[in-house]
């Protein structure tokens, strides 16, 4: 698992320097919408019925206010709409990354 070297906001994306040298770019809205909360995704049960979630919306103007690092494996980003509950896995982000 890589970690973050560097965290910057810059403009309207979240810019990440990883440890291997490779650097990440995250709108903020589409960093919003991907959100692994269970407020965005729901939860499941054991077994495998998800329950709740209002699901990847659009989030027009978000922004991101700030973040904490959450032990050595996620990042929880406070966002201008109020939601801050999502864990960013470290995984996750080089996941979403690569999708973009």
């Amino acid at each position: 698992m890589h970690a973050p070297v560097t965290i910057q906001l810059i403009g309207q994306e979240v810019a990440i320097i990883w440890d291997d040298g490779q650097e990440s770019y995250f709108l903020f809205e589409k960093l919003r919408a991907a959100s692994p909360s269970a407020s965005n995704l729901g939860e499941g049960d054991i077994l495998g019925n998800r329950y709740g979630g209002d699901g990847p919306r659009h989030f027009p103007g978000v922004t991101v206010l700030g973040w904490d690092r959450v032990g050595n494996y996620a990042l929880r980003f406070d966002f201008s709409d109020g939601h801050r509950t999502g864990l960013y896995s470290f995984d996750y982000l080089r996941a979403l990354a690569a999708l973009a």
